[in-house]
C-alpha cells in the first residue's frame, strides 16, 4: 500500500534532480517546484495546488488529478489522455499547456483562464459548459467534441468546425466568427 501524504507544502524543490517520492498526495500544495520529466505515473493527488510549477514532460500514466488547482504552471507536452479519468477534475489559470493531449477525455465545467492552449489536442473530448477566458487555442484540435455550453467569447485563435462538434448554446464572441468559418475560406471583414 503507497503512503499518504498529507497537509504539506513543497516550495522551490527540482525533483528532476531530488528524489521525488511516489505516494498519494491529499491537500498538498506545490510552490515553484520542477517535475520537468519525472514520471508521475500511479500516483494520486486529490485537492493540491501547483503553483508556478514546471511539469514539462512529466509522465503521467494513470495518475490521478481530483480537484487539482494549476497556477502559473508549465504542463507542455503532457498526455493528460493517459490519466486516470476517475473523478478527474482540474482547473487552470494562466498556465502554459502548449502541445498537451486531452484526447477522449471528460472535463466538464473546467476553467481554462489566461492559458496558452497551443495545439493542444481536444479530439472527442467533453468540453461541456467548460470556459477559455483570455486563453489562445491557436491551432488546437476539436473533432467529435461536445463544446455544449462552452464559453469561448474571450478565447483567441481557435479554428473549430461545428459540422464535426455539437456546439448546441456554446458561446462565442463577433470578433470569434472566423475561427468557426475557416473551412468555408469566407474573408470577413
Amino acid at each position: 500500500m503507497k503512503e499518504v501524504i498529507e497537509n504539506e507544502e513543497f516550495k522551490g524543490a527540482d525533483f528532476s534532480s531530488e528524489k521525488f517520492q511516489h505516494a498519494d498526495y491529499e491537500y498538498c500544495d506545490f510552490v515553484g517546484c520542477s517535475f520537468s520529466n519525472i514520471d508521475l505515473s500511479n500516483l494520486s493527488f486529490l485537492e493540491c495546488n501547483f503553483k508556478d510549477c514546471d511539469l514539462t514532460s512529466a509522465k503521467i500514466l494513470s495518475t490521478s488529478f481530483k480537484t487539482v488547482s494549476f497556477q502559473g504552471c508549465k504542463l507542455l507536452g503532457l498526455h493528460f489522455d493517459r490519466c486516470n479519468p476517475f473523478l478527474l477534475e482540474m482547473r487552470f489559470e494562466r498556465c502554459q499547456l502548449d502541445l498537451s493531449s486531452f484526447y477522449q477525455l471528460s472535463l466538464k465545467k473546467t476553467l481554462f483562464q489566461s492559458c496558452s492552449l497551443k495545439e493542444v489536442d481536444f479530439v472527442e473530448s467533453d468540453l461541456t459548459q467548460a470556459q477559455f477566458d483570455n486563453s489562445d487555442l491557436s491551432g488546437a484540435v476539436f473533432e467529435n467534441t461536445n463544446l455544449t455550453k462552452t464559453d469561448f467569447r474571450t478565447a483567441i485563435g481557435y479554428h473549430l468546425d461545428p459540422t464535426i462538434n455539437q456546439v448546441g448554446k456554446a458561446r462565442f464572441s463577433l470578433a470569434g466568427l472566423p475561427g468557426l468559418l475557416i473551412k468555408y475560406d469566407i474573408h470577413i471583414e
